[in-house]
């Protein structure tokens, strides 16, 4: 699952929509084991759409061929949302993780917090992998956070940013592992 993760993320860089919509949905099928195969392909679909609206985005906010930072604030996300949209309800995630995963977005882009945006749009991501609500469990002396999970998650991006694809691979596989633990269990 870390494996592709990686390959859809690298198909993206290299503008492969069909190839990135085929490795995310090789992860999304087995992550989200409470949908059929057709919601985790249509929620990998949203995804892949999702980047490329981003992409788009950023090619309207260039001045002279930089990215504008006032530009990216002010500039229409609601394509990148509206996908990220058809991504929660095809996974039975929480709507708010479309919004979250847009600012965590924008954020990442104008130099702004952007980690907790992202680990509280991936914590709701892994409750639904889970399909549990209450994750992260956690005992009394330590109620805030996110969670081990999507904080890996997080540091996976940031080693995606650097191209670091084998930290990215050892970083995600525990945070996979956990998910088809639960499965099994």
């Amino acid at each position: 699952m870390a494996d592709h993760l990686c390959k859809g993320f690298i198909a993206h860089d290299q503008r492969d929509y069909d190839g990135a919509v085929e490795a995310f949905a090789v992860v999304d099928e087995l992550q989200f084991d409470h949908i059929d195969d057709s919601a985790a392909r249509r929620a990998a679909a949203g995804y892949v759409d999702a980047l490329w609206a981003k992409d788009d985005v950023e090619e309207r906010c260039r001045v002279n061929g930089e990215l504008d930072p006032d530009k990216l604030r002010s500039a229409d996300w609601s394509s990148v949302e509206r996908a990220l949209e058809r991504r929660a309800e095809a996974a039975e995630i929480d709507p708010r993780y479309a919004s979250l995963t847009t600012d965590a977005w924008i954020q990442h882009k104008v130099g702004g917090d952007y980690w907790t945006p992202m680990m509280t749009a991936q914590m709701l991501e892994f409750r639904a992998a889970l399909q549990n609500p209450a994750y992260p469990n956690k005992p009394r002396h330590g109620q805030g956070g996110f969670g081990p999970e999507p904080t890996r998650y997080a540091l996976g991006n940031e080693l995606h940013d650097t191209r670091q694809w084998e930290q990215a691979r050892e970083v995600m596989t525990p945070y996979f592992q956990r998910i088809l633990d639960e499965h099994d269990a």
